[in-house]
């Protein structure tokens, strides 16, 4: 019971510590798209060189709009950039463009606001493979039901995204859920001839697509804005005042350049936003610069693997990815051994027990992370320990059970012969006999958790996860890698622990059972 006492402790410590954010920190937010990524540290980068007292941290590639907004209105966030057309259309729920006054005063209640218009129309669009012939515009899709559509998950499901341009249309097609990351690479590939872009996308140019006209109006304009909460610009007034001066100072051409310094020529998020900061440093009441519309220049050549793996984040990220897999463990065991035990001693609740972890680990990892956005009122790190826990109780609890039940009937017999009562005989005979099988299932709770918490970089809380959402959003098989690798070696050390702890019980059980 001590040793329990005291992995609750640790585990708890471990999560507070990991939780903990400072209240005098400004939180800037981003989706896990390229352009979501740059104005995020745009934003953050703003905040830092203006207010250097005030410590600011970008929570990168967050994921879609819900997890976004959910995380700006449980406080996890500040501000982070959106578009006009999606506060309207998808968070207010607007069936048609409202002016911003009506949305500034839907969103107070809600302690929200929006503020500093950045500049340029980020609309979404169709787009198909270039060339002499072909489709120019959107109600010519209607008579071409053999098309393929590759769409973003988050199109597909929006109001004013596919539902409602299919309806507009008359399109007959099923689109198939792509990630925007590599929907250019399906389409060039063939296996696609129809993918959702925004207007802004440096690969648009680079592969030659044809953007298809919209030619009944649909999609409403989506001005790049500041969605962010009402107290932001109390608590922060320096940082708040050197981010609203960004008002009207990116254009489309500003904007394109940043994606594709980052998307085609390598460079790192934040590299592309201090380079575009220092060549449109704000005039006198911030006047927009004379370099306004230079692209942004870029390095000669991409950061190789290597580079990738081992740059300055490696140890954050492995500090994070460590913390996460350890307590969630630790909080398993916590959970999961004494499940196991009651599993194991009532028949009637074993297929109960069995049946419900059984059901939680079939629960998709994402939609089990959205879920627990809402109900814990905060994203990061609480909620992924929360679904790796749920994850990792059914290897514990099935192992623990099953050990137990494989203890001999007579160790047990003597056991009670000698007059230890049921708690003595579950402490001292029956869980150190059970070890070898409760420790096996740890250990494949622990390594499913290694790669589980790559999950957790979508919804901020860090790890490996992050390099993996990056190349997504940029279609970089390298800093996929960057992330994969790490994350598969951590594994197989995981793996080899276990084992060795394995031995070490296996010799202690033979010792003891010589003496």
């Amino acid at each position: 019971m001590v040793k329990v006492r005291l992995l609750v402790c640790l585990a708890l410590l471990l999560a507070g510590a990991a939780c903990a954010a400072p209240a005098d920190t400004l939180h800037v937010g981003s989706k896990r798209f390229t352009e979501s990524y740059i104005l995020g540290e745009v934003l953050a980068q703003t905040a830092a060189q203006a207010a250097p007292a005030t410590k600011v941290e970008h929570l990168q590639g967050l994921g879609n709009t819900a997890i976004v907004l959910a995380a700006l209105q449980a406080g996890r966030i500040d501000v982070y950039p959106e578009y006009l057309g999606t506060i309207d259309l998808e968070i207010l729920k607007h069936t048609q463009a409202a002016p911003l006054e009506q949305i500034r005063r839907e969103l107070a209640p809600l302690g929200l606001g929006v503020a500093a218009p950045l500049g340029f129309n980020n609309t979404y669009a169709l787009a198909m493979r270039g060339g002499p012939d072909g489709l120019t515009k959107l109600s010519e899709l209607a008579a071409q039901p053999r098309l393929r559509f590759g769409l973003s998950h988050e199109f597909i499901g929006r109001a004013d995204g596919w539902p409602g341009l299919a309806k507009r249309y008359g399109l007959p097609q099923q689109p198939e859920g792509l990630d925007h990351g590599i929907a250019y690479e399906a389409l060039m590939q063939r296996q696609v001839d129809v993918i959702d872009i925004y207007s802004t996308d440096a690969k648009i140019r680079q592969y030659g697509l044809r953007v298809l006209e919209d030619d009944r109006a649909y999609f409403p304009r989506y001005d790049a804005v500041l969605l962010y909460r009402l107290d932001a610009a109390q608590r922060f007034p320096a940082a708040w005042k050197a981010i609203t001066q960004l008002e009207g100072r990116i254009s489309a051409a500003d904007m394109i350049a940043m994606n594709a310094a980052a998307e085609i020529d390598g460079q790192n998020f934040a590299n592309v936003a201090r380079d575009w900061l220092a060549a449109h440093k704000p005039l006198a009441a911030g006047a927009p610069s004379a370099d306004a519309g230079k692209a942004v220049q870029a390095p000669p050549v991409r950061d190789g693997l290597l580079a990738k793996i081992f740059d300055k984040n490696l140890w954050p990220l492995t500090r994070q990815h460590v913390t996460l897999v350890l307590v969630a463990v630790l909080l398993a065991c916590v959970v999961g051994i004494p499940l196991g035990v009651l599993a194991a001693a009532l028949p009637r609740l074993r297929q109960v027990v069995l049946g419900l972890t059984g059901v939680l680990q079939t629960v998709p990892s994402l939609a089990l992370l959205a879920l627990l956005i809402p109900l814990l009122g905060m994203i990061g790190t609480a909620p992924a320990l929360v679904a790796l826990v749920v994850y990792a109780l059914l290897p514990i609890v099935r192992n623990t059970c099953t050990g137990l039940l494989q203890v001999p009937a007579g160790l047990r017999l003597a056991a009670q012969a000698l007059g230890l009562r049921p708690m003595q005989r579950l402490l001292h005979v029956e869980l150190p006999l059970a070890l070898p099988v409760i420790l096996a299932g740890v250990k494949t709770a622990a390594v499913m958790s290694v790669g589980t918490a790559t999950i957790a970089a979508f919804i901020g809380a860090g790890g490996y996860g992050e390099r993996i959402t990056i190349g997504l959003a940029l279609n970089d098989n390298a800093m996929l890698l960057a992330g994969a690798i790490p994350a598969a070696l951590l594994a197989l050390l995981t793996q080899a622990a276990f084992e060795l702890l394995e031995r070490l019980a296996s010799r202690g059980r033979a010792a003891s059972q010589r003496v």
